[in-house]
């Protein structure tokens, strides 16, 4: 299951859409696609913390690239993530 199924069942599910004992014909999960959408383009820019744990990965990566450039290559494997993530809606 995609992760934006997952995110549009969770959301499902929160709505009071049980999933047990429910065919997935009967959970209408595809109609919060929309609020999935909605999220991750809210999410689409990461925050200095989180560009910065992501540049720590990269700091091994390249040693000789500057630490601007790990940032902003941390920030850019996030967004090339969640756009990944948005394109699997559709």
């Amino acid at each position: 299951m995609k992760p934006i199924e997952r995110a549009a069942r969770a959301l499902c599910r929160l709505d009071g859409h049980p999933q047990a004992g429910v065919s997935d014909a009967d959970m209408p999960w595809e109609d919060y696609l929309p609020q999935v959408r909605a999220v991750l383009e809210a999410l689409h820019e990461p925050s200095d913390w989180m560009a910065e744990a992501g540049a720590e990965l990269l700091r091994h990566v390249g040693a000789d690239e500057g630490e601007q450039g790990y940032r902003q290559d941390a920030a850019d494997i996030w967004r090339y993530m969640l756009d990944s993530m948005v394109k699997d809606i559709g």
